[in-house]
C-alpha cells in the first residue's frame, strides 16, 4: 500500500515515538523511509518604526548554523540506528533555513512519498486535545496522507 513513507522529527521524545512507528510501519508493509529534521532560519530583528535592530554578528551567524547542523546530525544518527535496526532502508535528510510544515510537505511531493508519519507534540492536560501547530498545517496544507502519532 505505501513504498516511500516520510517520517518527520525534531529529535525529542515525543517525535521518537513517531519515527519508530513510522519504521515499524514501513518494515511491515516493506516500505523504504525518508526521515527528515527541520531547521528554522535565525530570527533577525531588523526594528520597527520605535525599535532599534537587533543583528547578529558573522560569528553569532556561524555559530547559530554549526549548532543547527550538529543537532540535526544528532537527531537523524539516532533515527538512523532506529531504522538500521529494524533492517529498513532509509534516506535521511537535514532541511536548514525552512519553515517546517513547509519543508515536511515539500519534502513529501518531490520525493514521492506516499504517506507522511509524524507525532502530535508533548503537552499535558487540556492543551494535548489540539494537535502541534506543525502537525496541524501538514493536515491542513498537504496533498499526501499524513498519520499522527500521539
Amino acid at each position: 500500500m505505501y513504498t516511500n513513507i516520510l517520517l518527520s522529527t525534531d529529535g525529542s521524545d515525543v517525535a521518537a515515538k513517531g519515527v519508530k512507528h513510522g519504521i515499524l510501519l514501513a518494515k511491515a508493509l516493506g516500505a523504504k523511509v525518508t526521515i527528515i529534521t527541520v531547521t528554522e532560519e535565525m530570527y533577525i530583528d531588523y526594528g520597527s518604526g520605535h525599535a532599534g535592530a537587533i543583528i547578529p554578528s558573522q560569528d553569532e551567524m556561524d555559530r547559530f548554523v554549526a549548532a543547527n547542523e550538529d543537532q540535526a546530525r544528532k537527531v537523524l544518527d539516532a533515527a538512523r540506528a532506529m531504522a538500521t535496526q529494524l533492517a529498513v532502508p532509509a534516506e535521511l535528510l537535514h532541511i536548514p533555513d525552512s519553515h517546517p510544515a513547509t519543508a515536511i510537505i515539500n519534502t513529501a511531493e518531490s520525493r514521492g512519498c506516499d504517506l507522511i508519519v509524524m507525532s502530535s507534540h508533548g503537552r499535558r492536560g487540556l492543551r494535548k486535545l489540539f494537535l502541534g501547530s506543525q502537525t496541524s498545517e501538514v493536515l491542513a496544507s498537504g496533498s499526501v496522507p499524513v498519520l499522527v502519532v500521539p
